[in-house]
């Protein structure tokens, strides 16, 4: 098969792929709309813990989750969902929300926007951890 044709087909097939992506919804971000889909995310990674409590960010990209064994967050990745337990994590003020350091390779960090009601309960929370 000739080059340009080669070329032709790859470029039209990608250009198509991406176009079908978009068209059925499958580009956009996860967005936290219920404690249940927070609850489902955070025990695909964590089944064994009980949740006792759900705090959504008022953006829905994340989650505060309280558990027995201390705080955890759930967070969008794209159209998936990550979670994290936030033992050793360092949790620092930013003018938007909070920034939370995990220390961890995979996950170096993420901000979550958060308004000052939100914010203040948050900081509650996260200063009683262990």
């Amino acid at each position: 098969m000739p080059l340009h044709i080669l070329i032709i087909l790859v470029v039209g097939g990608i250009g198509l792929i991406a176009m079908l992506t978009y068209m059925f919804g499958l580009s956009k971000p996860l967005r936290f709309e219920s404690d249940a889909v927070v609850r489902a995310a955070w025990l695909r990674q964590f089944p064994e813990d009980e949740v006792s409590a759900i705090h959504i960010a008022p953006d829905k990209s994340a989650a505060l989750i309280e558990t027995a064994t201390g705080p955890g967050i759930v967070f969008a990745l794209g159209a998936r969902s990550c979670a994290h337990r936030l033992e050793g994590a360092e949790i620092r003020d930013t003018p938007g929300g909070l920034r939370i350091l995990f220390h961890d390779f995979a996950a170096p960090r993420l901000d979550v926007a958060l308004d000052p009601a939100a914010r203040a309960r948050w900081q509650q929370i996260l200063s009683e951890r262990p």
